[in-house]
């Protein structure tokens, strides 16, 4: 049950990441920050055609005729015209991205509306009205249908006579950017073309070219893929041409758009190919017009099986980060990425478009996932590394290698002062011959553990425990400030706190026990004891040695100090003189005071 709980918690994660990354798929969620990414990645501009040309009604030429609302139709007429003046060398389609409604002059619409019907190859624009319209479907429930063509801008009737027309709508995607159009619209039984549309099904009727397919959504919207930037097409000022200062064999058989290209005249749009700059309506014309002729149309791919399969792939890597290293799952997850990346080009170049952003973000979600529990793990890991360290090991090592994030083991040790006490059990033989061993284990440790807790309380160093003996260390292996002071209060809290066990033990056991001390202090070599496979952090020397004999002079109860530990702290403490004692492995004797209290 505990494996399988851990399985589910290990997985939660990955179904939760995996339903995520389904949904935002298959919904676009992320529709708009998708396109940032898919921009770049899609609308590449290339060498636009030198076939579509651009007659730009710009500065020049509303210096030199006025506003264009206050042109008679005589000028677009004169440009048909001069246009048409040599059909060896005249365009192949003239297309105007201009509105033509209503009446002007009779005789200046009546000219421009001969001139298109002689030219005979003339496009015009209509405007479609498009409101959203609320209606109920068949079971009753209202609908909102934001195409709805509530009415048409036609060309004047005369015009409308003499040339085709399409509409010049411009449709915004939600961002804001034009990357979609539509191949044609619908309006009171009469399906109208889209401006580039019927110029290009103009084109290839004239020219008896079999038209590319486009791929369209069910509602004859398509994604078009964008051929350059602003100014990417060559554009000749309409002033020149009808001033007759460039030569008409440079349009020769050409596709001709006439529109706006001066700022103020409310016709520049955001393109998806140049984020962050505007773009006049009649190069948008002419970019979608090429991605017509060239087959540069696409649609989204079916977005229930795009989640789907963007969620296993999720999994996949989840479950590949789980037995990785960070190294591997790093360059795993630029490889996908990369995979990504290369996949939605490709598809796009065969007319799918993919949201590839959704799929990017959620591999670097399951990366940041493993590696933030990565990271919570080595910590929670090292935590209980150095807890349990802390058992064997004095704990102000342990700290220490915490706090540095490193420690360098080696043998070999310094030359401190330092102060040392020995505390061991006095009758402990006997007393572990009289009871069960399990028995002695627990009195055992009741033991050791108040002398550990006296020893770390006081901020000594846990040296080791020598059968039912304890050693401990103070000022090393760092400074501690007033060390054989505290050395001295250690000594004293064991004494009080065996008061307490002995009586205890004495009451589970009926067996008595108590502690002999001593504690000395002086130089000793301090450090790394043994060989390279295995160590001991000790201290070593005379100083030791005599502490330890101190300790197995000492009765039941006692606490024996050296004479320089006296020195050191006698104005904080109570104790009698012992006198001299032989020590053993000593040549002289010590001077010995017998601890009895702490002022």
């Amino acid at each position: 049950m505990k494996k399988l709980k851990e399985t589910i918690m290990t997985w939660l994660p990955a179904i939760f990441l995996a339903i995520l990354t389904f949904l935002t798929c298959s919904s676009q969620l992320l529709y708009s920050f998708d396109k940032i990414i898919s921009d770049r990645l899609y609308q590449v501009p290339t060498p636009t055609s030198k076939l579509i040309k651009i007659i730009a009604i710009d500065e020049k030429t509303i210096e030199k005729y006025g506003d264009m609302k206050t042109w008679s139709r005589d000028i677009p007429a004169a440009l048909v015209e001069k246009l048409m003046e040599e059909k060896e060398a005249s365009p192949a389609l003239i297309a105007f991205d201009i509105m033509y409604v209503g009446q002007v002059t009779e005789e200046g619409d009546k000219r421009f509306a001969e001139a298109c019907e002689k030219a005979g190859n003339v496009v015009t624009a209509v405007n479609m009205v498009i409101k959203p319209r609320v209606s109920l479907d068949g079971a009753g429930k209202a609908v909102i249908d934001r195409n709805h063509v509530e009415m048409v801008e036609y060309p004047y009737e005369q015009l409308r006579q003499a040339s085709s027309y399409g509409f010049a709508n411009t449709l915004q995607d939600s961002d804001g950017y034009i990357r979609f159009s539509k191949t044609r619209m619908s309006y009171e039984g009469e399906t109208i073309p889209s401006f580039s549309m019927e110029i290009y099904e103009q084109y290839c009727k004239r020219n008896g070219i079999e038209k590319i397919p486009v791929k369209t959504f069910s509602d004859d919207l398509f994604a078009f893929t964008y051929s350059g930037k602003s100014g990417s097409y060559e554009v000749l000022s309409m002033c020149d041409i009808l001033e007759g200062s460039i030569d008409q064999r440079t349009l020769k058989d050409s596709i001709v758009l006439i529109g706006a290209y001066a700022p103020g005249m409310q016709d520049a749009y955001h393109a998806a190919v140049q984020r962050g700059a505007q773009m006049y309506g009649v190069e948008i014309h002419a970019n979608i017009l090429e991605a017509l002729m060239e087959g540069k149309t696409a649609v989204f791919v079916n977005q229930f099986f795009y989640g789907f399969i963007g969620a296993l792939l999720v999994l996949l890597y989840y479950a590949c980060c789980k037995k990785m290293k960070i190294i591997p799952s790093t360059v795993l997850l630029f490889v996908l990425m990369g995979a990504a990346l290369f996949l939605g080009k490709f598809l796009y170049a065969k007319g799918y478009v993919t949201d590839v952003a959704e799929l990017l973000l959620f591999f670097l979600i399951v990366y940041a996932f493993w590696l933030v529990k990565g990271y919570l793990s080595e910590i929670w890991r090292r935590k209980k590394v150095l807890s349990a360290f802390k058992k064997y090991v004095a704990p102000q090592v342990v700290d220490e290698i915490a706090r540095q994030g490193e420690f360098h083991i080696a043998l070999g040790g310094e030359n401190r002062h330092i102060a040392v006490l020995f505390v061991d059990i006095r009758g402990f033989t006997p007393m572990s011959e009289s009871l069960e061993p399990e028995q002695v284990v627990e009195i055992l440790n009741e033991y050791l553990e108040l002398t550990t807790n006296s020893i770390f309380k006081n901020s000594g160093t846990l040296d080791k425990f020598i059968g039912d003996a304890t050693m401990a260390v103070f000022n090393a292996p760092f400074d501690l400030e007033d060390y054989i002071f505290k050395a001295v209060c250690t000594a004293r809290d064991i004494a009080a706190g065996s008061e307490a066990l002995e009586k205890r033990l004495m009451e589970r056991f009926g067996k008595s026990v108590s502690f002999g001390i001593g504690v000395n202090c002086g130089n000793a070599v301090v450090g790394n004891i043994g060989c390279d496979f295995r160590m001991d952090y000790t201290a070593i020397g005379d100083t030791v040695n005599t502490a330890a004999r101190l300790e197995s002079n000492a009765k039941r109860g006692q606490i024996l100090i050296s004479k320089d530990v006296y020195d050191a702290v006698k104005d904080r403490i109570e104790a009698e003189e012992v006198g001299v004692i032989p020590l053993k492995g000593k040549s002289n004797g010590v001077f010995v005071y017998d601890l009895k209290n702490i002022l």
